[in-house]
C-alpha cells in the first residue's frame, strides 16, 4: 500500500514539474501575440472600412487596402493605399519594418505631390487623423518593452508592458489581455506617466480565415478626447503570391495591380 501511495504521490509531483516546465513567460507570450498579430502566413491583403466617430457625433469613414509582405529574416513590409474618400484617394503609406532597428515609413501625398518621411520619433502619432497610430498598422517591436505577467486566468493572460526608453513614448505602461486559444490581444489599456488610463485598443471581432485567427473588427479610443475609431476588415486573404517588389517608393506614386 506504501509503495502505491508513493507512486501515486511521485506521478503528481512529475505532473506539477511537468506542467511548470512548459508554463511561458511574459517575453514568450508576447512573442506569440507578435506573431498571432502580425505575421499569419507569407503575406496577406485586406479591405479596410475605416470609421472615424468624434465625441459630438460627427463621422468620417475611410476606404484602403492593406499588404503584407514577410522577409525570410523576420522583417516586414506593408502597404496601405487609400481609395475613399476624395481627400485621400490615391494617398499611400508604405513601412519596412526592421528587426533590431528603427523601421522605415514613407506617405505620399497626392494632392501636393510629397513623398514625407516619417520620422521614428513620428510612430506614436495619429494614422491620417484617426484614433489609430502609425505604429498600430505594423506593430510594436516586443523589444521596446519590459513584459510582466501580472494575471492569468483559464482564457486570458494578463500582460504588463513597461517601455524601456519612456522618454520616446507618450505612455508610462500599457496592460494587454491575450487570448489564450488564439494569442490574439483582445484589449490594451494604455495609461499616461500621471497613471491615468487615456487609451483603449480592443478586438471586437475574431474570425478564422485559412487557419488563421484573424481580428475582423478592431476599434482605438481616446478617452480623454471620446474620440472613436473602429476598423472593419473585409476580403482578407493569406499566401496570395505578393512579390516584395511592390513594396518600394516607386510604388507611392504608381500604385501596384495587387491594390486595385
Amino acid at each position: 500500500m506504501n509503495s502505491v501511495r508513493f507512486s501515486i504521490m511521485t506521478l503528481m509531483l512529475l505532473l506539477v514539474v511537468s506542467s511548470l516546465s512548459y508554463a511561458l513567460t511574459a517575453d514568450e507570450i508576447i512573442d506569440q501575440a507578435n506573431q498571432a498579430s502580425y505575421y499569419s502566413g507569407k503575406d496577406g491583403r485586406a479591405m479596410v472600412k475605416m470609421t472615424i466617430t468624434a465625441k459630438g457625433g460627427d463621422v468620417r469613414v475611410r476606404e484602403f487596402t492593406q499588404l503584407r509582405y514577410n522577409e525570410d529574416n523576420g522583417d516586414q513590409k506593408f502597404y496601405t493605399y487609400f481609395k475613399a474618400p476624395a481627400d485621400v484617394y490615391k494617398m499611400a503609406y508604405l513601412v519596412w519594418k526592421n528587426i533590431g532597428r528603427d523601421d522605415d515609413r514613407w506617405l505620399w501625398l497626392p494632392a501636393l505631390n510629397l513623398k514625407k518621411r516619417i520620422a521614428p520619433g513620428d510612430k506614436r502619432t495619429s494614422f491620417v487623423g484617426s484614433d489609430f497610430l502609425y505604429e498600430d498598422v505594423s506593430g510594436r517591436s516586443p523589444e521596446e518593452d519590459v513584459h510582466t505577467l501580472v494575471e492569468e486566468t483559464d482564457t486570458v493572460y494578463r500582460i504588463d508592458n513597461v517601455p524601456k526608453d519612456p522618454g520616446s513614448v507618450e505612455f508610462s505602461h500599457y496592460v494587454v489581455d491575450i487570448d489564450k486559444s488564439t494569442f490574439l490581444p483582445m484589449i490594451a489599456h494604455y495609461y499616461d506617466h500621471s497613471g491615468n488610463k487615456y487609451r483603449e485598443v480592443e478586438a471586437l471581432n475574431v474570425e478564422e480565415i485559412q487557419g488563421f485567427a484573424t481580428v475582423t473588427v478592431s476599434e482605438a479610443r481616446d478617452l480623454a478626447s471620446g474620440s472613436v475609431t473602429r476598423n472593419e476588415f473585409r476580403d482578407v486573404e493569406y499566401n496570395i503570391g505578393l512579390s516584395s517588389r511592390i513594396f518600394t517608393e516607386r510604388f507611392l506614386r504608381r500604385p501596384p495591380r495587387e491594390v486595385q
